[in-house]
């Protein structure tokens, strides 16, 4: 009886001492195994110190085996508050995705390497805030995320064993005041843009106008026919605007009575006129020719800001009395 109780304790001993020395280790985590206390022997790594994941065993009491966690791991970074390079206070948060790469580094080397980390990625943010200015700092975030990827990577890798994968910057709050003058700038400059490509297309468009004006000038019937289509866009209105339109052909003949008479120079001024064809066929020359030419005015783009812009310089335009732009003497009478 004594021995059938002995045996029942042996193996009630045995099934303890076997659950005791049995461990899983899950496909993402490796197991570190202390052998009384040592994990490394005389410098080098002991074998089997490092435990791949699957089933696994350990002697009990003289061995102990502890897991790390070797996924990638998301940490957030507290917003941290900085002054630019430019003196502009700011409010600042990030995130950093991190592994483990060598687990008995981040066991052996660091207490608690996930604080460490987070402490390592709070101080490097702060000092690339002071490093670069507020534009930087907006426009160039990919920039900014390189940099402190390497600054906390040299400090976790090698003496750590962690790897920082990623940082990327969540938000970058600004004072109100900063945000104000920032949309007020924005404000300005659409304004400017806005007013040069106005002058540009004013200034284009007054180029034909003035070739227009040249055609019609030269053809009495042309102001006639502009006039008739200039009625018939008033009355499509449908308004109580009165019309009372003076014929050209009423002006002709005040041209003729003021002239010198038959054969005079009036008559002999349209005798030597060109004919309708050979003015149209000039004056669309002339058209080709301007818009060959490039325009005085600069691009919209690459026009500096300004506080008004240089109308295009005229040089010696003839008025309609045949004087120069800067000659105000009247013709002389011809006796």
């Amino acid at each position: 009886m004594e021995v059938g109780l002995i045996l029942i304790v042996l193996v009630i001993l045995a099934l303890i001492g076997v659950a005791a020395s049995v461990r899983v280790v899950q496909q993402f985590e490796h197991g570190i195994v202390f052998r009384f206390g040592q994990v490394q022997r005389g410098g080098d790594l002991r074998s089997g110190a490092v435990r791949r994941p699957g089933l696994t065993f350990i002697v009990p009491i003289m061995e102990r085996m502890q897991k790390v966690n070797q996924q990638t791991v998301t940490m957030n970074v507290p917003a941290q508050e900085g002054i630019t390079q430019d003196n502009v206070s700011v409010r600042v948060d990030a995130v950093v995705y991190f592994r483990v790469i060598d687990p008995v580094k981040a066991i052996v080397n660091v207490q608690n390497y996930g604080y460490a980390v987070s402490q390592i990625g709070q101080t490097s943010l702060r000092s690339v805030i002071g490093q670069t200015d507020m534009q930087e700092l907006l426009g160039e975030r990919e920039k900014i995320n390189l940099r402190l990827r390497g600054i906390m990577d040299e400090i976790t890798d090698a003496p750590w064993g962690v790897r920082i994968e990623r940082v990327e910057i969540k938000d970058v709050s600004l004072p109100e005041g900063m945000k104000r003058s920032m949309a007020r700038q924005a404000e300005a400059e659409r304004e400017r843009r806005a007013r040069i490509i106005t002058a540009d297309g004013e200034f284009q468009a007054s180029k034909r106008l003035a070739a227009a004006a040249e055609i019609m000038s030269q053809d009495p019937g042309a102001l006639q026919l502009r006039l008739l289509q200039t009625v018939v866009e008033v009355s499509a209105e449908k308004n109580s605007t009165l019309v009372m339109p003076l014929p050209v052909e009423l002006l002709r003949f005040f041209d003729r009575m003021t002239g010198d008479g038959p054969g005079g120079k009036t008559e002999r001024a349209e005798a030597d006129k060109p004919g309708l064809g050979e003015r149209l066929a000039k004056a669309e020359q002339e058209l080709a020719k301007a818009a060959e030419q490039p325009s005085p005015l600069d691009p919209a783009e690459t026009v500096p800001p300004v506080i008004g812009l240089d109308e295009p310089k005229r040089s010696k335009d003839k008025d309609p009395r045949g004087l120069a732009s800067g000659d105000q003497r009247p013709p002389e009478s011809e006796s």
